[in-house]
């Protein structure tokens, strides 16, 4: 086995052991069980037990990388580094709400070469592998080929982390709707990277994002054939939190103009 297969194996091994956990805890949650980080941002049991599950799994295989994790784990990003979401869509799990995954990207350097997201609920496992392409349950996937037109799907993120930019962000709302065929917010960043890598949906944009929500969908979304940006244009979207992805150039263009007109200072 080469080494990026051994990664990706231990990536998909981590998350499948911590959707066990979350299952488990899924609809079972006391309220002495859930607490807040910040205003409207929540962590449960659920978050630990998983993180947990996953680092047992990577730590075995290779206790030499380093680990940046939502709950608490923080490292340097040179060498190879863990990107864990042990549990990406808090709020849903919460409610009961199936929208939400376990996501872990490992990076070399500070670029994803792995990327795996995996839905528990619908058992479905989105893997990728710099340079080698991007996988739903082991088949390949590819992004849509709609046009940036009507009957283009996108997904979106409302900015709960900061929200006094809702805005501005409401007009880019607004002006997208206008443009395409329709718009989700579904709660789920990793999810929604991962559907416009299978083609579900042909686009996706957020500000205010951590880099455990992007690392692993993004790489999830290029390896599938399409775009991921920050707001510049740039590839600093696991830096800036900020995160523009589609599946192609005329789509990616019309969100990136929309977002820099209404947030020049994030571009």
């Amino acid at each position: 086995m080469n080494q990026g297969r051994e990664f990706l194996q231990a990536a998909e091994e981590a998350v499948l052991r911590a959707a066990q956990v979350l299952l488990e805890h899924l609809g079972r949650l006391r309220k002495e069980e859930v607490s807040s980080k910040a205003a409207a941002d929540f962590v449960t049991v659920a978050d630990t037990e998983s993180q947990k599950a996953i680092l047992e799994v990577l730590r075995q295989r290779f206790p030499e990388h380093h680990v940046l994790s939502e709950e608490g784990v923080s490292e340097t990003p040179k060498g190879y580094r863990w990107v864990v979401d042990p549990l990406d869509g808090t709020t849903n799990f919460i409610h009961g709400f199936p929208m939400f995954c376990v996501s872990v990207a490992l990076e070399l350097d500070g670029q994803a070469v792995v990327g795996v997201v995996y839905d528990p609920v619908r058992d479905e496992l989105f893997s990728a592998l710099r340079g080698q392409g991007a996988w739903l349950n082991g088949r390949p996937i590819r992004v849509s080929s709609l046009g940036a037109g009507q009957r283009a799907l996108l997904a979106t993120g409302f900015p709960f982390r900061m929200k006094e930019l809702i805005g501005p962000y409401l007009e880019v709302f607004r002006e997208v709707f206008l443009q395409v065929g329709d718009l989700r917010r579904a709660g789920s960043a990793a999810l929604d990277l991962a559907y416009v890598a299978a083609g579900r949906l042909e686009g996706f944009f957020e500000l205010g994002l951590k880099a455990w929500d992007v690392a692993a969908g993004g790489l999830l979304v290029k390896e599938a054939g399409g775009l991921c940006t920050d707001l510049s244009g740039g590839p600093r979207y696991t830096e800036t939190g900020n995160i523009i992805a589609a599946n192609g150039q005329d789509l990616h263009a019309l969100l990136l103009r929309h977002l820099k007109r209404h947030f020049p200072e994030y571009s």
